[in-house]
């Protein structure tokens, strides 16, 4: 297969691949809801899959699928670290325990008082 023409089904395959991730890293609409959606995780499993497909035809490509497999994986891990970074940057701190106001104090449990437990003087009954 190396030397004849690209395999259009194998390269109809990895080119619906690259759609999905496209879509999954948000640079890409969803074509059912025509908005812009990311899902990172999603969008690592699909192209951690083409790296897989490239390993695993290695050797069984046309020159064409070995150029197309290069330039592809490298524009989406680039775009998904890019994704990453953006994401990091936006998100929230992380959150800390909320601080009472200089001027009130913490309201107390259910009940003020100290328990009833059992006492020192308070002998066994046995």
């Amino acid at each position: 297969m190396s030397e004849s023409a690209p395999n259009e089904l194998f390269v109809g395959l990895v080119l619906s691949l690259q759609a999905a991730a496209w879509m999954q890293l948000g640079k890409v609409m969803h074509p059912m809801t025509g908005k812009l959606q990311r899902d990172l995780p999603q969008a690592k499993e699909t192209i951690d899959l083409l790296g897989v497909l490239d390993e695993k035809t290695r050797g069984n490509q046309h020159p064409d699928e070995t150029r197309m497999f290069t330039q592809m994986l490298y524009e989406l891990r680039l775009n998904y670290v890019e994704e990453l970074k953006a994401s990091a940057a936006a998100a929230p701190p992380a959150a800390e325990p909320p601080v009472a106001d200089a001027g009130t104090e913490p309201s107390p449990g259910p009940s003020a008082e100290p328990s009833a437990g059992p006492s020192a003087e308070s002998s066994p009954g046995v």
